[in-house]
């Protein structure tokens, strides 16, 4: 019986574990959360394998999908015109708002930038623009989502 309890337990430490392992082996990842009314965003890209979730509003989404090569090289020509790496982020402390997070971990432009303190005005089209790239996949890739 013991036994039986021991590889249970290491079955279920193995499964948690694994499941875990889409949220943290990506290349790219676009994420939005946070709010009054939280809500929770996640794109994440490894190769030509994308992972999009989505919960708030009463709704949860998660969706596998392949991404082209020709929206890989979108983000990553994006990323370079805007400066990605360049942009600066404000320290202004700001409460409730829905916060966008990039990482990019395979790239030239490897970094990491977020909007929860807001961006500085000088790098705000910039930072407007590498959003729209992220929303216009997920827009076009995902069915059924929010």
């Amino acid at each position: 019986m013991k036994r039986i309890i021991e590889i249970l337990f290491a079955l279920i430490v193995l499964v948690s574990c694994n499941s875990q392992k889409v949220y943290s082996d990506f290349d790219i990842s676009y994420s939005r959360s946070g709010g009054l009314a939280p809500v929770y965003e996640n794109l994440l890209i490894k190769d030509n394998s994308a992972h999009y979730s989505f919960e708030g509003q009463g709704k949860k989404h998660k969706q596998d999908f392949k991404i082209s090569d020709e929206d890989l090289k979108k983000i990553t020509a994006t990323l370079s015109q805007n400066n990605f790496r360049r942009i600066q982020e404000d320290h202004k402390k700001i409460y409730d708002i829905v916060a966008t997070t990039i990482n990019v971990k395979k790239s030239p432009n490897e970094g990491s930038k977020t909007d929860a303190s807001s961006i500085m005005p000088n790098y705000k089209t910039n930072w407007e623009n590498i959003i729209t790239v992220f929303q216009e996949i997920i827009n076009n890739n995902v069915k059924n989502s929010k």
